[in-house]
């Protein structure tokens, strides 16, 4: 088992890593591609597009909502290709955390030039 701070700072040297190699400005679908690439790599285990559903007071409602990547089932992980993370960035992620009872979370934000800048870590 991998611990939190260890496993994020796995994912933050990967993603640093497809950052430099890729650059800022791609859509984050080619980010979000090459860093579960760079995962299989390095041997992280994760979930692309992890279905997320609602449930209200023992209904589960229609609409489900998609993590971008689950890391080792205890990281979310919320790829960005923004100017900024904005306050609703944060507020997703939170929400993604709460519904998925998981703890730790990273917006990754590939538009700016130094990826260090562009990484929020978010716990519950």
């Amino acid at each position: 088992m991998i611990y939190e701070k260890e496993l994020t700072n796995q994912i933050i040297a990967a993603a640093i890593e497809v950052h430099r190699i890729l650059g800022p400005g791609l859509l984050e679908s080619t980010y979000e591609d090459c860093l579960c690439h760079e995962f299989e790599l390095r041997g992280i285990r994760f979930e692309r597009q992890k279905a997320l559903a609602v449930n209200y007071k023992g209904m589960q409602t229609s609409s489900s909502y998609r993590i971008d990547v689950v890391v080792e089932n205890k990281v979310v992980l919320e790829l960005k290709c923004t100017e900024s993370i904005a306050p609703v960035h944060i507020a997703q992620l939170l929400t993604y955390l709460r519904l998925s009872k998981l703890k730790i979370g990273l917006i990754l934000n590939f538009y700016v030039p130094v990826l260090r800048q562009g990484i929020k870590r978010i716990a519950l």
